[in-house]
């Protein structure tokens, strides 16, 4: 039995899973690659939130700032492993802005200093967010979710680091307060793009699986995934 075959998609991932698919990113990461799990979770949910989904084969490769750069694995277990985590966070969100999108909570940097209230650090999930943009070649959005968008590239592109070094600490923290409601509005847009009998409802919950929907076939919910890599499990 490998490592991927004992994850337990319906569970949370756990804190340890995500120490190790951080240390993996630090192990094996350069200059162009992902580096750490804030930035790994921006990209993700910006995968599984745009208009169209993009093959593995694809974003694995940009992961690691591209062709050329994907790990020489220490041991087949190593890469086992990094892959099903990376997947069961990867689902984890996707199935999170779906069902219980209110929910939904980024992987933010926490900086804490004794006797004083944590501060949010948002910008590596907003850059990692920003990177699986490009990746996709967003297309125009309506205006009124242009906002939304702005909202996470002012913490995620360099085009605002001089606007974001303008900005006073509470007012920084007050813009990293529309990140996640940015982000559940993006989502929820390209699902109704991607598959319109979704958003019948205000928190797009997933329609029962047709029992006749074959283990290979693509999901009913409209992930894009195979059925029994997603609502079968």
């Amino acid at each position: 039995m490998t490592f991927s075959e004992t994850v337990n998609l319906d569970a949370p991932i756990s804190e340890a899973d995500l120490d190790y698919i951080d240390e993996v990113l630090h192990k094996y990461g350069n200059d162009d690659s992902i580096l750490d799990i804030c930035e790994l979770d921006g990209f993700l949910t910006a995968l599984v939130s745009g208009p169209e989904m993009i093959p593995p084969s694809r974003w694995f490769s940009a992961l690691w700032g591209g062709p050329g750069n994907e790990p020489e694995w220490e041991s087949e277990e190593e890469m086992q492993r990094f892959m099903a985590l990376l997947f069961h966070l990867m689902n984890s969100n996707a199935m999170m802005l779906v069902e219980t999108p209110e929910e939904f909570q980024a992987l933010f940097n926490l900086f804490e200093k004794e006797g004083e209230a944590p501060v949010t650090i948002p910008e590596e999930w907003c850059f990692g967010y920003m990177r699986a943009v490009d990746l996709g070649q967003w297309p125009s959005l309506p205006a009124e979710l242009v906002t939304h968008l702005q909202a996470i590239a002012l913490h995620g592109s360099e085009e605002y680091i001089d606007q974001l070094n303008t900005l006073t600490a509470a007012e920084h923290q007050q813009t990293v307060t529309q990140i996640e409601p940015a982000a559940r509005a993006l989502h929820r847009h390209w699902l109704q793009q991607r598959a319109p009998e979704l958003s019948t409802s205000p928190h797009h919950t997933k329609p029962k699986a047709d029992p006749k929907t074959g283990r290979n076939d693509p999901c009913p919910c409209g992930s894009g995934k195979k059925f029994k890599r997603c609502c079968l499990h």
